[in-house]
């Protein structure tokens, strides 16, 4: 197996989702702009994680039969013309169209990413890298705002070229510099490949021998996306904070996220091993949702938030090791089929959170608790998954 340092593609998905960050934050206002309101900015959100959940399976697959690298570079290229496109966009449609070739393009990037890592490391060493690829992402989620506000004094679609020019950047160093991990006796034939993934196909991975693990995956963005999706309005009605005391929060979040992924992740997992750490993880975000509801101040709040976003910042590298584990040859299919099971929370956490907040304020905090207890009363019942994965297919 090739080995190489993968240093470079740690310091390109950092540079990707700086411009990411750059980029999402001023969203809500650049569709405001544009003539649209709430409706549109939820179906715009909803349209890129629907392209990711049909597509990261597809770009994952793939790259079990023609390497890493090549979808690596495909989603770099795909979210930086994506970007460019918004910044470009005179019409709402226009957005509508970017939005969704991007979301369809740039998702082949964490399933190969992952995969790359699946091919050079150890079981041992695996965790730690996964955990290392969160950090950097993190990382990048934590400089983009902040470099987002200040581009959009010029004008709201300058954001969008910076955030397409730090995707391009990747896109370019990733070509130069990274070495293809699959080698070519390892790949599959193009024969084996399930290209478009069937609704028995997921069917079969929920009650298959990976469910647990597939589940988890859709935990990790349902919690994540539902709890931030409502979070300005629920700390302005019950605070009163505006956008700087929100945005402080959310900064504070990004950092907490990354620095658990990129130190903890590997030791509690050496320790307690994936299936235990996934079962330990899930009372506590629980908890976590049962805290934040109970904080009265900003103190109280900020340690709720926090440790919540310790026990998630935690669970998605475990989920993604534990998956690992247990597949043979078939790495990418795997990390593709988690993608599209993490876009399936991204898309039903805002939306799920969204219409119980109007009810109710305490009510997406409230049901997220109580969804993460049942995932913890599951947890228990659940059987150590085989080492194989797709077999059937």
């Amino acid at each position: 197996m090739k080995k190489q340092p993968l240093g470079i593609l740690y310091a390109g998905i950092a540079l990707a989702m700086v411009g990411y960050g750059i980029a999402m934050p001023l969203f809500p206002f650049y569709i405001e702009a544009f003539g649209g309101r709430g409706l549109h900015l939820g179906l715009l959100v909803a349209s890129y994680g629907l392209m990711q959940l049909l597509f990261a399976p597809v770009w994952g697959a793939l790259s079990d039969t023609y390497g890493r690298k090549p979808f690596l570079l495909l989603g770099m290229a795909g979210l930086s013309l994506g970007m460019i496109l918004m910044g470009l966009a005179s019409r709402l449609w226009m957005l509508y169209a970017a939005q969704i070739m991007a979301g369809a393009l740039s998702c082949a990037t964490y399933p190969a990413a992952m995969a790359m890592v699946s091919d050079l490391y150890s079981n041992e060493q695996r965790s730690a890298a996964m955990g290392r690829v969160g950090a950097a992402a993190g990382l990048g989620v934590i400089l983009g705002p902040g470099l987002g506000g200040i581009t959009a004094f010029h004008s709201l679609s300058a954001p969008f070229f910076i955030a397409g020019g730090f995707c391009l950047l990747t896109f370019l160093l990733m070509f130069l510099v990274l070495e293809e991990s699959l080698e070519p006796a390892q790949r599959k034939t193009s024969s084996q490949t399930t290209i478009f993934p069937s609704p028995a196909t997921f069917l079969r991975s929920m009650t298959g021998p990976l469910g647990f693990g597939f589940l988890a995956a859709f935990s990790i963005n349902f919690g994540k996306s539902g709890f931030t999706s409502v979070y300005g309005l629920f700390s302005l009605e019950k605070f009163g904070y505006g956008p700087q005391e929100v945005g402080l929060i959310l900064m504070l979040m990004s950092v907490m996220y990354a620095l658990a992924q990129g130190v903890l992740v590997a030791p509690l997992i050496k320790k307690w091993g994936e299936t235990t750490l996934i079962r330990m993880i899930f009372p506590c975000v629980s908890l976590g949702f049962v805290l934040i509801l109970l904080a009265n101040n900003t103190l109280t709040l900020v340690l709720s938030i926090s440790f919540f976003m310790l026990a998630m910042a935690l669970l998605k590298p475990t989920t993604l090791s534990y998956l690992s584990r247990r597949t043979a040859g078939s790495q990418g299919a795997a990390m593709g089929m988690a993608e599209s099971f993490m876009s399936m929370g991204r898309i039903v956490g805002p939306l799920w959170a969204g219409l119980i907040f109007d009810i109710n304020l305490h009510l997406p905090y409230l049901s997220g608790a109580i969804f993460f207890a049942v995932l913890c009363l599951m947890s228990l019942r659940q059987v150590r998954a085989r080492n194989s994965y797709l077999a059937s297919e």
